[in-house]
């Protein structure tokens, strides 16, 4: 596991940049302001993640947020096994598993510089032999944060332990960040602290808008083979959630929008279905798992959503407005926006892969292998 010294050392090394608190530098009440989020970076995400980088870093986004699947770990990365000093060679499992999760610091953390980075939790990194547990150990300094731990703190002051699930507060938004890596998820601990959270933010007038962002979509999207409804537990829990979701938004007259990954495309509206309209209404949300992950075809009911592509990377900029509504835009990336240091070190023959030849026409969200994991 990668030690905090030894993580900080890096970010200040190769970023040539100091490295800022979590949540430092937002913007103070009235003016527009950015952040960034997307997931599913393993497969070439080392080939991408540097490209979304360059393009948040021009944004002058306050933030960057990952959904989560940082590396493959049921099979060893595309990208890993291409980088130098590893090609022509094969890596064993065990090899890759030591350092893989140190690889995603050095390749796909450290080009966002002093940008603040929050990490999110996927299914990928709960397989076995990798636990909650050692996600916690190997991303402490980022789950425990100065943001985070101010946050979890003002929030109750006897709670010293990290966890998976978390949030934050800037300018009126509530960002809240949910683990829903596993089949069991979201337990009972989980939901109690989510639905109290909420009914907080409903009866307090300074929180204006909730962001909610998990790496499976909640149940009965557009991308119902590939969301919270692979489990019971799953599409019960995240049903309810939904529900106070829907509830915030119209009787506490919240903004509310909902992002997740876990499928390897974009899409914006993936609410909009027939479940949805007949159970209460449809909130705004996106899935955006377009960070490097082998890219799938679209649902059938793709044709319902607003917006969808596949085959393609990128991430959502998002704009916060003075009254803390937020507009979200699809940032593409393309193989030109890879910056010449990564050729580099993987070779412009393996970036042309990355961007070509990284995709399934034959997966769709409901036959992704991967939905076997824990």
């Amino acid at each position: 596991m990668v030690r905090r010294d030894f993580v900080l050392a890096v970010l200040l090394l190769t970023s040539g940049l100091p490295v800022l608190a979590q949540g430092q530098g937002t913007p103070s009440g009235g003016e527009t302001w950015r952040f960034a989020v997307s997931g599913d970076s393993r497969n070439c995400g080392d080939v991408v993640m540097p490209a979304i980088a360059g393009d948040v870093l021009a944004r002058h986004a306050e933030f960057y947020w990952h959904l989560g699947d940082l590396r493959k770990m049921s099979g060893i990365d595309e990208d890993i096994q291409h980088e130098a000093g590893n090609r022509g060679r094969s890596l064993t499992m065990a090899e890759y598993q030591e350092h893989a999760w140190d690889d995603f610091i050095a390749n796909q953390v450290v080009p966002f510089g002093s940008t603040p980075f929050f990490v999110g939790i996927g299914n990928h990194e709960v397989i076995p032999p990798m636990t909650r547990e050692q996600f916690i150990a190997q991303f402490g300094d980022w789950l425990g944060s100065p943001v985070l731990r101010e946050q979890r703190l003002a929030d109750d002051p006897t709670d010293h332990r990290l966890k998976t699930y978390n949030h934050w507060v800037e300018h009126g938004v509530d960002f809240i960040n949910l683990d829903n890596a596993s089949r069991d998820q979201f337990d009972a601990a989980q939901l109690a602290w989510f639905e109290l959270l909420v009914r907080k933010d409903s009866a307090d007038p300074s929180i204006k808008t909730l962001v909610v962002g998990m790496h499976r979509a909640l149940p009965e999207s557009i991308s119902f083979g590939h969301s919270m409804n692979e489990s019971l537990e799953g599409t019960e829990s995240g049903r309810r959630v939904y529900g106070d979701l829907l509830r915030a938004r119209l009787a506490a007259h919240k903004n509310v929008y909902v992002l997740a990954s876990h499928s390897h495309f974009f899409m914006d509206g993936t609410f909009n279905t027939d479940y949805w309209r007949t159970h209460g209404g449809t909130l705004p949300g996106w899935i955006i798992g377009t960070a490097g992950a082998v890219r799938y075809s679209l649902p059938a009911d793709a044709k319902n959503a607003r917006a969808a592509e596949t085959n393609v990377y990128g991430y959502l900029l998002a704009t916060v407005a003075a009254d803390a509504t937020v507009t979200f835009e699809f940032r593409r990336v393309s193989e030109k926006d890879v910056p010449p240091s990564v050729m580099e070190k993987f070779t412009p023959e393996f970036v042309h892969w990355s961007f070509e030849k990284n995709s399934d026409a034959s997966a769709t969200p409901a036959m992704d292998a991967s939905t076997a994991s824990p």
